[in-house]
């Protein structure tokens, strides 16, 4: 265990530069260390001491790393809740009571903590300090890892609950566990002994030491409490502020009775008295207005309405009393405003007096600038003074003349002109904001009828636009169908063209096969040929004939048409390659169908003639059964060339 009486002494050395410091900055407050001498026998006198001077005691036995009040003997925190000031906390900096905290380049020294089980090693000093993660709200759980391996609960409870008071421990087999403190405060003084090495008693085996790392755990207990903190704190908050409202709002006024004749007897009493003459006219005012008013209650009414005339009079000198007592606040503020009148004439002439030659010439030329400009300020001053006095005894003597040629009937009659001129200028205010709400409920209905003119405008257009794509789509449909019409027309030409010109050479060329079998005839006829000859003649002409065919077949083939042509020539490939047996045309043009309902037969098989190389014909059956058949041969012909 450390020695009090060194770690004190070595304390005092390296503090007592920084409390002078403390106290020259503050210039009015000082501690003199010198003060500061004790018994060092006394622990409890000794730590009290050391809290004072802002350093933890260390290796004190019963004592905390970080106490809950760390101020003068006797602190208590809860000291604002009672008399509402809030307390001085002694080891705020610069009250001279404690120094100040280090600066943040310099890191704080942690000392060697001395446990009844354990001893506690800081890191080292020039390593970074270890890392936390974020503050969860209402944190009031720790994460401890790094624990050696034989350490135990207890152990734990004796090195923790120096922080605080300790309310669960959750110990797992992996060396670590979970701490849950009472209050927030204590998870700091936790998060202090992370970095720390723990070494059990005095032995040197690994389970018996481990590197501490000390952060922050997310708890559902501590979120829920804060949650409940939270609402708590919302709801005191609001009946706060509802206390607040309810204070400044107006008090509603009272309830009117219900008229009976005891009530009715007590409202005329009221009526006479002038203090509670203001609430009992308003509950006369709803009983008439209720119908409370019939034959048997008819002169109990008019004699509260009489009552109420008779303070016409009393409110009549009331008003008198007030314009004598404007009349004489007008007069105070005449007389003062011809005071200030007078002394802005005596700055004025002080001006001027400046501005001559005697004086003029001896001042600077800002002197002159500034003089000059006070001089107009002050003559705009006076001159607006005096216009306002100049106003006000023009009024005085308007109302002199007036009273001069009006006499005391007059005066009658000039108060009742006044009322009707209040009542007619009251009436005008009124047909004014009639005629204002006129122009402006004319401007909404003006605002309304564009506006509805604009909707029924946009929806025109929108329906016109509507019918115009329409109409665009109609004809880029019928553009494309009369392309594709052209195209079709022009396919069926050109097949008219070469049938007409197939036409026109197989009649020629029969014309010259018959020419020439008339010519063999006769020279067998007078020659005398055999058999054997004509059989030759025949074969020639067959296999000039079948030259023919093909030299029309490869004129027919001389290439596609159209990228159409080249996708009907794809599928058909493709679907009588599926069916190696070959298929008639109906069956072929029945599937194609599907997919271009537009395609015949004729052009399906026009088509397969103009490529023999790919497509052949074949016949099968026999008798009725006979059918034709298309195959794909085009593989065939690979391989033969």
């Amino acid at each position: 265990m450390t020695n009090p009486k060194r770690y004190f002494l070595l304390h005092q050395q390296t503090l007592t530069p920084t409390l002078v410091l403390t106290a020259d900055g503050l210039g009015s407050i000082a501690i003199d260390t010198t003060q500061l001498n004790m018994s060092v026998t006394d622990p409890t006198a000794w730590a009290t001491a050391m809290n004072n001077l802002g350093m933890v005691p260390v290796g004190l036995p019963g004592q905390q790393l970080v106490s809950d009040s760390i101020c003068v003997p006797g602190f208590d925190p809860s000291l604002n809740m009672m008399t509402g000031i809030t307390p001085i906390n002694p080891m705020i900096p610069g009250l001279g009571l404690v120094p100040p905290p280090p600066p943040t380049e310099v890191a704080v020294v942690k000392e060697i903590i001395h446990c009844k089980s354990c001893t506690l090693f800081p890191q080292n000093p020039n390593l970074p300090p270890p890392s936390t993660r974020e503050r969860p709200p209402g944190c009031k759980t720790v994460f401890v890892g790094g624990l050696p391996e034989n350490a135990t609960e207890e152990i734990i409870q004796e090195v923790f609950e120096q922080c605080g008071d300790i309310t669960a421990i959750r110990k797992s087999k992996k060396n670590f566990c979970h701490i849950r403190f009472a209050e927030e405060f204590m998870v700091d003084k936790a998060i202090y002994l992370s970095g720390y090495r723990m070494r059990l008693g005095s032995s040197t085996d690994k389970k018996d030491s481990g590197r501490l790392h000390v952060d922050f755990a997310q708890a559902r207990d501590d979120f829920y409490e804060w949650e409940c903190k939270q609402r708590m704190r919302a709801r005191e908050e609001r009946h706060r502020r509802k206390l607040e409202e309810d204070r400044l709002r107006p008090p509603s006024p009272p309830a009117i009775m219900h008229y009976s004749e005891h009530e009715a007897a007590l409202l005329a009493e009221k009526l006479k008295d002038d203090s509670k003459f203001s609430e009992a006219i308003t509950v006369l005012l709803s009983w008439i207005e209720r119908g409370e008013v019939n034959r048997r209650s008819a002169n109990q009414f008019y004699s509260m309405v009489q009552s109420a005339n008779s303070h016409v009079r009393r409110l009549m000198n009331e008003k008198a009393t007030h314009e004598q007592e404007m009349e004489e606040a007008k007069e105070n503020f005449k007389n003062a405003l011809t005071g200030i009148l007078t002394q802005f004439e005596q700055i004025v002439a002080v001006f001027n007096a400046s501005t001559r030659q005697k004086a003029w010439d001896h001042f600077s030329k800002a002197q002159r600038k500034n003089i000059d400009i006070w001089r107009k300020h002050s003559e705009e001053l006076r001159n607006a003074q005096s216009e306002q006095l100049m106003g006000i005894r023009r009024e005085e003597e308007m109302e002199m003349s007036d009273d001069e040629n009006c006499d005391s009937p007059t005066k009658k009659l000039r108060v009742d002109e006044s009322a009707l001129a209040a009542q007619a200028y009251a009436l005008k205010e009124e047909n004014d904001s009639l005629r204002w709400q006129l122009d402006a409920y004319r401007n909404e209905v003006e605002l309304l009828k564009q506006e509805k003119e604009q909707l029924f405008r946009t929806e025109e257009n929108l329906t016109k636009d509507q019918q115009l794509q329409f109409l665009q789509q109609t004809m880029q449909g019928m553009q494309q169908q009369l392309l594709t019409i052209q195209e079709e027309l022009n396919n069926k030409k050109s097949e008219l063209e070469q049938a007409k010109e197939e036409q026109s050479h197989t009649q020629a060329l029969l014309k010259v096969l018959q020419e020439q079998l008339k010519g063999t005839k006769e020279l067998v006829e007078t020659n005398g040929h055999s058999h054997e000859d004509a059989n030759e003649i025949n074969v020639l002409t067959v296999a000039l004939v079948n030259q023919d065919r093909e030299n029309n077949i490869e004129k027919r083939s001389q290439g596609l048409k159209s990228e159409k042509e080249a996708l009907l020539i794809g599928i058909i490939s493709t679907f009588l390659h599926v069916h190696p047996f070959g298929a008639n045309i109906e069956y072929l043009w029945s599937y194609m169908q599907q997919l271009d309902s537009k395609i015949s037969a004729n052009e399906i098989e026009m088509l397969l003639m103009r490529l023999p190389r790919m497509f052949k014909q074949e016949f099968t059956g026999v008798g009725a059964t006979l059918e034709k058949r298309w195959k794909l041969c085009a593989f065939e012909g690979i391989k033969t060339t």
